[in-house]
């Protein structure tokens, strides 16, 4: 039995399980409410009459298989908002001498629903092959993938997708109709003897386990694999929805808003379970058949959606187990004095002893704790990364977990700044009024930890204006967190992007932003005592300060390097749209992949166009590809920013855009070094102070060295190959 065969196995019995357990959850009276052995509880339906709207209608075909739309669906919750659904899976298969065999892909068109990110992970199975997702997020363009190789057989694990034969990657939340799309470096003809084909899938977390064996023969009953969609009403969030007659969510019932995506949904208040968008689906609790679900010390009496304490007779109090309790009455308790007093003296000694005896424990058990959490958050590796480094740890304050608790208001929602891929981004201030800004890491696996210490033993070695200066960690917590001064005015992305009319970015302040950053990487790659590769520059990693100058942040992917090493051979890490062509290519990162990334920023500022555009052609959906097909084609002054154009003189657009050009270059022998752009661009700056002369420009030239052609026709949308040759593409003469 194939890898599917074995999912469905655990999860049709998943099903039966849930329908027992949550009975109240049921369709609308009078309609039907099963389609084979799956349960279609309201808001969805089987006829008009039957679901909330058609966005929720579920067809039952002949042979019993529930569907919305062309997928299959294997269960449907109405307390987690999700739908359960049958994926296929995107192969690529080559003969022995590269020959196509097979080439398929696989689209998702989700409609209403989203892809879950909680609950689904992306793979790609193979030894010579690469894939990519692609969708959409609140309406914008979004991709991301990763690629497997096997070196040899020997150096495949089965369980572990780490990029050898089967690697995984998470995504956002709220992606929709997603297109899945495999292919193979080199037609899989340096590994025919064992894996011929390559494939790829999203599939729910926990369903898919990776066996070496899977290389040679991966076969899938019905070809598709388990997937997790989520599900709300309408368009609308509770605000808008509630004063509206077609609102769902019934009596008893409340209405909350799912994060990054649209629509509502409802929950029973506290106190009802069931269905909430049925009328009458949320019924009261019986808190008092179950004394895990009241607090009662006596008698416990139910009342519609609560409950509520009393004594018997003969005593007084308010019956909870956090309040008064029930005590005997005085009269009663006079009769009990003689039985009592020979009692009391002996308990007397007893609680004595048993308080000092629990005061003994629990200090013992908070020091145990805090040891537990310090070393399972990686205390011993950071005391170890530090003594081999010469970090500043005379600067970084060890923060205990109550000063930023109450720093962050208990890490209250409201408080957050951002949320990336290694943690959440909380505002605080401290007990001295410093405002700062609190990361608390999403998650405690080995991956993660190893970033979380990364990044505070490379920021301890970092002291620069232009990098964000960290002042401390904590480790005693559940999970660890780090302290960060606080930069107010938040990405250049949403500047760059977002066009903020209030603060506009002006000509002088693109230049001097890109200065400040190309000033940082030089520092980070020659000046700091251990070089240091940042690896995810983007607009989104660059901060503005209240004075609006540049801050480097998020080094969680950084590395640090010894003097004589050249380049970092590692996983393929990073952002695409920024990520080095030859680094995805030969997994080797080096000084120049970070020029490369900084050259797309560079871009962006010039251009003011995002990084990957739904709305270029498909061979120009990354910006790199675009400005460089712009330029070749004469029409550099097309694309770039109109405030840059009104503002900045043509000789300096002309310069920072070949500075461009140069750091795009898909060689990257041929690329300069972030000391030559970060001197380049102090050179503009200087040229601006300098008296203006009389200039007289020639036409234009455009230098072509080569073709400019997408990378890959299938990767298009992600990112481009270029030969581009390093002299100038435009040049001038002044006179």
């Amino acid at each position: 039995m194939g890898v599917c065969g074995k999912l469905l196995q655990i999860m049709v019995p998943g099903v039966i399980i849930f329908a027992v357990v949550s009975a109240a959850t049921n369709a609308k009276p009078g309609c039907p409410n099963r389609c084979g052995g799956v349960e279609i509880p309201y808001p969805f339906g089987l006829t008009e009459a039957c679901y909330l709207d058609v966005s929720f209608n579920i067809t039952c075909d002949d042979s019993g298989i529930p569907k919305t739309g062309i997928l299959n669906v294997t269960s449907i919750s109405i307390e987690t908002h999700e739908l359960h659904i049958l994926n296929s899976v995107a192969r690529d298969c080559y003969n022995r001498f590269g020959g196509v065999l097979y080439k398929g892909w696989f689209s998702v068109r989700t409609g209403q629903y989203t892809i879950s990110n909680t609950k689904n992970k992306i793979i790609v199975l193979g030894c010579d092959t690469y894939a990519y997702l692609s969708g959409l997020q609140n309406g914008e363009w979004y991709s991301i993938g990763c690629s497997s190789r096997c070196p040899s057989l020997n150096n495949v694990v089965n369980g572990s997708c780490s990029g050898v034969g089967c690697c995984e990657v998470g995504f956002p939340d709220g992606l929709k109709d997603i297109e899945v799309k495999v292919t193979s470096f080199k037609n899989h003809t340096k590994v025919w003897n064992f894996n011929p084909c390559g494939y790829a899938f999203v599939v729910e977390k926990g369903e898919f386990n990776f066996s070496s064996s899977y290389l040679k023969n991966f076969h899938l009953p019905n070809k598709t694999v388990p997937l997790v969609l989520d599900w709300a009403v309408g368009d609308e969030k509770c605000k808008e929805a509630r004063n509206k007659p077609n609102f769902a969510c019934q009596e008893n019932s409340e209405c909350f808003d799912p994060q990054n995506r649209r629509g509502y949904r409802c929950k029973c208040k506290q106190g009802y379970q069931g269905n909430p968008y049925l009328h009458g689906g949320c019924q009261d609790i019986d808190e008092c058949r179950d004394s895990k679900l009241n607090n009662c010390t006596k008698i416990c009496i139910n009342i519609e959606g609560n409950y509520t304490c009393a004594c018997p007779k003969g005593y007084h109090g308010d019956g909870r187990k956090d309040g008064e309790g029930c005590a005997a009455d005085p009269v009663q308790q006079a009769n009990k004095i003689p039985i009592g007093i020979s009692s009391v003296l002996g308990l007397l000694v007893l609680l004595v002893g048993g308080w000092w005896s629990y005061k003994v424990i629990k200090k013992r058990r908070m020091i145990k704790q805090k040891n537990k959490f310090f070393k399972r958050n990686g205390g011993l590796l950071l005391q170890q990364q530090l003594s081999s480094h010469e970090a500043n740890v005379e600067n970084t304050k060890l923060f205990n977990s109550k000063d930023l608790e109450k720093a962050t208001d208990r890490f209250n929602i409201n408080r957050i700044l951002g949320q990336g891929g290694q943690g959440t981004v909380y505002k605080g201030m401290l007990a001295d009024g410093r405002i700062v800004a609190v990361k608390k890491s999403k998650v405690i696996d080995e991956g993660k930890l190893k970033e979380f210490i990364n990044e505070v033993v490379i920021l301890s070695q970092i002291n620069h204006r232009n990098v964000v200066k960290l002042i401390g960690c904590c480790l005693e917590t559940e999970v660890p967190l780090l302290v960060y001064e606080y930069v107010p005015n938040g990405t250049l992305s949403q500047y760059v992007n977002g066009q903020n009319e209030e603060f506009p970015l002006t000509w002088d302040m693109r230049l001097r932003i890109a200065t400040e950053v190309a000033g940082a990487l030089f520092y980070l790659h020659s000046v700091a005592s251990i070089p240091i590769y940042h690896r995810d520059i983007k607009s989104t990693n660059i901060l503005l300060d209240n004075k609006y100058r540049a801050k480097v942040a998020d080094f969680g992917t950084s590395r640090s390097i010894t003097i004589d090493q050249t380049h970092l051979t590692t996983l393929v890490h990073g952002t695409f749209g920024y990520l080095d062509p030859e680094y995805f290519q030969s997994s080797q990162f080096t000084e120049k992949s970070d020029v490369y990334s900084f050259g797309v920023v560079l871009a962006e500022l010039l251009t003011g166009e995002k990084v990957i555009s739904s709305t270029r052609t498909q061979e120009s959906k990354s910006l790199a590809a675009y400005f460089i097909q712009s330029v070749e084609e004469n029409n550099l002054f097309d694309i770039i920013d109109s405030r840059v154009l009104k503002e900045g003189k043509k000789e300096e657009i002309i310069v920072v855009a070949n500075l461009v050009i140069r750091c795009l270059d898909l060689n990257r022998k041929k690329r300069p070094t972030m000391r030559e752009v970060a001197m380049e661009l102090e050179g503009v700056r200087m040229l601006q102070n300098t008296p203006k002369l009389q200039q007289n420009y020639e036409e234009y030239e455009y230098v072509e060295e080569g073709m400019y052609k997408p990378w890959d026709a299938s990767t298009s949308s992600t990112m481009s190959a270029l030969s581009i040759d390093t002299q100038p593409l435009v040049s001038f003469q002044t006179v």
